[in-house]
C-alpha cells in the first residue's frame, strides 16, 4: 500500500500540467484531496522546479472542483 492507498480504493483523479518539456502529474482520490493540495504547494515552493504558485493556484482550483469541495 502506498501513501495514498491501494488501487482498489475507488476512482483516481488525475491533474496534469505541461510546461515546455516538463510534465507535472498528480493522481489522488477524493479522500486524499488535502494531501494532493499540500503536494501542489510543496512543488510550488521548490526553487528547482518551474512549477509556480500561479500553477499551484490553478491546479488547486481544479482539484477542489473535481472533488466537489469548490461548490
Amino acid at each position: 500500500m502506498g501513501r495514498f492507498g491501494t488501487l482498489d480504493d475507488g476512482e483516481i483523479n488525475v491533474i496534469a500540467l505541461c510546461k515546455g518539456t516538463e510534465r507535472y502529474i498528480w493522481m489522488y482520490r477524493d479522500c486524499d484531496m488535502a494531501a494532493a493540495l499540500r503536494s501542489l504547494g510543496r512543488a510550488a515552493s521548490d526553487p528547482e522546479l518551474s512549477f509556480t504558485w500561479y500553477d499551484c493556484a490553478v491546479l488547486s482550483r481544479k482539484v477542489r472542483q473535481a472533488t466537489g469541495a469548490d461548490a
